[in-house]
């Protein structure tokens, strides 16, 4: 198999458990201020008590905005189609830079294959911004540096 179609393959698979991983952290934190919710009784401290119920349920709004965003996250990553090769950078492309290498997917991190390091990102962050649509032999300059595209996946 081609080494390049395999760290596709692994960097996919990164993307894919940071997701599954985030999206299960999130709902687990729903679930604990549920049943903090539900469980805590009437104290006679009744304006702590309030307070402390109207703290959770912000904390739950703000947990349910992040469910939701993950989960369009994780429809978008799906989405993802990593045998399909393309002559341009697009969503699924691992590419090959004089400076850095990205898999173009979530934002995930570094990955490290064969002693090179990988990053994943979302298409939405400026790097990705710059890369989509470009193709090799394409120059990038991105703050203070310069880099050419050497090869897409």
């Amino acid at each position: 198999m081609d080494s390049s179609i395999k760290i596709k393959e692994l960097m996919y698979l990164h993307c894919e458990n940071f997701v599954d991983s985030r999206f299960k952290t999130i709902q687990n934190s729903i679930k604990q201020i549920q049943e903090s919710l539900s469980s805590e009784t009437k104290s006679s401290a009744g304006d702590k008590h309030e307070t402390g119920r109207a703290m959770l349920q912000l904390e739950r709004e703000k947990l349910g905005h992040q469910l939701a965003e993950i989960q369009r996250i994780k429809e978008n990553f799906y989405k993802i189609d990593i045998t399909k090769t393309s002559k341009v950078v697009g969503l699924g492309s691992l590419v090959f830079t004089s400076n850095t290498n990205y898999f173009i997917g979530v934002s995930a991190g570094k990955l490290i294959v064969n002693n090179s390091t990988f990053y994943a990102i979302s298409a939405n962050t400026p790097i990705a911004q710059l890369l989509l649509t470009k193709g090799i032999g394409d120059i990038v300059q991105f703050r203070d540096t310069q880099f050419t595209i050497q090869a897409i996946h």
